[in-house]
């Protein structure tokens, strides 16, 4: 049968036919993927989810206390929106404490889509504080988490092999990814977290290095109700305003709702992903003193850098993490930083306002660009920035922004407002101005390219609920770039516009259609010619969630996306899945399948989807070429505290003799990978 043939016959299957057998992978992972699909606009295999997953995972076993907890601990429920925050606890203090989850059905910002996503991560309990505390009481009442994972890429690639016997491979250690996670919880007040680290191609105990892992990141941290109110001790992150001037760890821009626009800072918090790059190594705490909050912080940490011609500048920094050939291992800890600085803020109920002053210097300076488009970026050893940022409720109307300035350089303006207009319609408006020499190494704002810098643009978006069944979200963007890009030799705009209309049958039929367009502008194809093309990609999304029963659910998906570039002869790619979730009320096995087919011409019309991966980690591919996936995560409980995850996916390409290129490449039409996950509570 041809490829053709096995996409008709596979759209026919997943369409008609009802699974009679299935597996889930964890009772709480769906509730995670739905929040992860609403906050992110697209998928994207370069962002970290790993922190998110972990952050609501924490608050599933350990959920915050709808009458104690604060502005701060609700923002690290991200999808949750400022306005939504801000009626929880204005019906706080008008009504007094909450007797049960469910009065937040009385609050009209509150969907019943989001209150069902919030009750799983809230209670009304009686507070637990940190009295007569022993090493005896830390031990027996805390709760610990260990967890053990590792995998592998099957088949062989070329990085592992040398084709001279007396010569090394490039790749200087083993295929094994490994990590070591172990978490440590008393009462959401004292907490501990170690990460132990090696990527595939990384030595593992290393003895001329004298290292184990290749990786390692803890903290020792500390919650309380006091004048001091956060310390953190070792890797930790900082997320102030509107994340222009200081923002460390993940974040959201545009995403498929109005929550993930303004962004819900929280300060400071302990690191626990195993990023190497996002995040600082030192000290930090914050005090609290009736309604002004002080953190200084302090940081010093080695960076992984690449030297310019010179010898002596630094010409970039790697935040990839991987330490696998000659190269890249000269390239770690090359560069040493140093960051220090302070946040002050004002908190009120309603108005918020901090200014954030800190400096980071290098043990290199940074040398200048090669291409013109690089006339502005950062040069020196030494950067100053200061940030101010506010946030104001005046009723059912949200305003935020954020100034900042990199000290002898450029600016930054960020501001907008999210309102309610009524219990069915919302609207976000939101301008931005980032100049083409502003700097900052923390910068996480809302913007269409990578780094808010070189841009202005303005935002609008609006949610509609029609009915109980019905709602339309929209939204439109239109941005431009005043100096030079990488590929684009001349100032140039662009647009993205997207909208999703949502159809809730019941609570065991859903449906969702989606439409995105981007425009951008780049070089011509034409090397020798002058001028920018547009570059319009489009795409189209169908999404189909059947709850066959009280266990097995069904999700169906199929995506199509439209590339063209100038007057090129366009190219067009599609994504087809079908995913079998079964959540057992009590079973000790338990996991979810996926089987999906694609066929994109190139990287241009490439396809991302989000996968269920074992827990507190994900996987996000590219759907690139032409064939099909399979995955399955298998979740076995021997007893209560001891649980093993099980994962295995493989990708078949048509028509293709290697996979991947370079030190990745692998003979053959095949790529699968493995990984094995065990968990011990006590």
């Amino acid at each position: 049968m041809n490829f053709k043939g096995k996409c008709l016959l596979f759209m026919v299957w997943a369409m008609f036919f009802s699974p009679q057998v299935g597996l889930s992978q964890d009772e709480s992972s769906e509730i995670i993927d739905q929040i992860l699909e609403l906050v992110s606009r697209d998928p994207d295999e370069d962002l970290d989810y790993s922190e998110l997953v972990e952050r609501l995972n924490f608050y599933k076993l350990h959920p915050l206390d709808l009458n104690r907890a604060s502005s701060e601990q609700l923002r690290e429920l991200f999808f949750l929106s400022p306005l939504q925050i801000n009626e929880i606890l204005n019906h706080r203090s008008q009504n007094g404490s909450f007797m049960d989850k469910l009065e937040l059905q009385s609050l009209q910002s509150l969907d019943p889509e989001i209150i069902s996503l919030l009750l799983n991560f809230v209670k009304v309990g009686i507070y637990s504080p940190l009295q007569n505390l022993s090493a005896k009481k830390l031990f027996q009442k805390g709760n610990h988490d260990l967890i053990l994972r590792m995998g592998q890429i099957i088949q062989p690639q070329a990085g592992f092999m040398s084709a001279d016997s007396s010569k090394p491979a490039n790749y200087s250690g083993s295929p094994l990814k490994l990590l070591t996670r172990y978490r440590f919880n008393y009462s959401n007040t004292l907490a501990a977290s170690l990460n132990m680290e090696k990527d595939a191609g990384e030595l593992f105990l290393d003895r001329n290095r004298n290292e184990g892992f290749d990786f390692y990141s803890g903290s020792i941290s500390y919650r309380g109700q006091g004048l001091l109110k956060k310390l953190v001790l070792g890797d930790y992150g900082l997320q102030f305003g509107q994340g222009l001037s200081m923002w460390s760890g993940s974040g959201f821009g545009k995403g498929v709702g109005i929550t993930t626009i303004a962004k819900q800072d929280f300060g400071l918090k302990p690191y626990s992903s195993v990023n190497e790059a996002s995040f600082l190594r030192g000290a930090s705490a914050t005090f609290g003193l009736k309604k002004i909050s002080f953190t200084p912080f302090v940081s010093k940490k080695n960076l992984d850098a690449s030297l310019g011609s010179s010898g002596s500048e630094i010409a970039s920094v790697n935040i990839s993490g991987l330490h696998r050939t000659k190269t890249e291992i000269e390239n770690k800890n090359r560069l040493y930083s140093i960051v220090y600085g302070t946040n002050i803020q004002y908190n009120t109920r309603n108005l918020n306002l901090g200014l954030t002053a800190y400096q980071t210097k290098f043990s290199m300076p940074f040398g200048a660009g090669k291409s013109l488009y690089e006339k502005y970026e950062f040069q020196g050893n030494s950067l100053t920035n200061l940030g101010f940022h506010y946030d104001y409720a005046l009723k059912n109307t949200y305003f935020f922004g954020e100034m900042a300035y990199s000290l002898n350089s450029g600016y930054g303006l960020i501001n907008g407002l999210m309102t309610s207009l009524s219990s069915r319609v919302s609207l976000v408006l939101l301008h931005r101005k980032y100049t083409k020499n502003y700097h900052s190494f923390f910068n996480q704002s809302v913007s269409e390219a990578s780094n808010a810098v070189n841009e202005s643009g303005f935002y609008a978006a609006m949610a509609l609920k029609f009915d109980s069944k019905w709602d339309l979200f929209v939204y439109s963007d239109f941005f431009k770039f005043p100096w030079l890009k990488f590929r684009v030799d001349a100032p140039s705009s662009g647009y993205e516009l997207l909208a999703q209309l949502n159809y809730k049958m019941n609570k065991k039929f859903k449906i969702s259609a989606r439409f995105k367009q981007q425009l951008r502008e780049e070089n011509g194809a034409d090397l020798d010619g002058f001028g920018l093309e547009a570059v319009d990609k489009q795409n189209y999304r169908l999404e189909l969630i059947y709850a066959l029963n009280d266990q097995f659910t069904l999700r169906n998906r199929a995506e199509v996306v439209r590339f063209e570039k100038g007057f090129l002869n366009h190219e067009t790619g599609f994504l087809l899945y079908q995913d079998i979730i079964y959540k057992p009320l009590s079973s000790k096995l338990s996991g979810n399948l996926r089987f999906g087919i694609f066929d994109t011409q190139s990287f241009n019309s490439r396809i991302y989807a989000y996968e269920n991966d074992v827990l507190y980690s994900y996987a996000v591919p590219a759907y690139q070429g032409r064939g099909t996936r399979f995955y399955g995560n298998v979740r076995y409980t021997f007893f209560r505290g001891f649980d093993l995850w099980l994962r295995y996916a493989q990708t078949s390409y048509y028509g293709q003799e290697t996979v991947g290129s370079g030190n990745d490449e692998i003979n053959g039409n095949n790529r699968s990978d493995v990984r094995l996950q065990v968990r011990f509570q006590f």
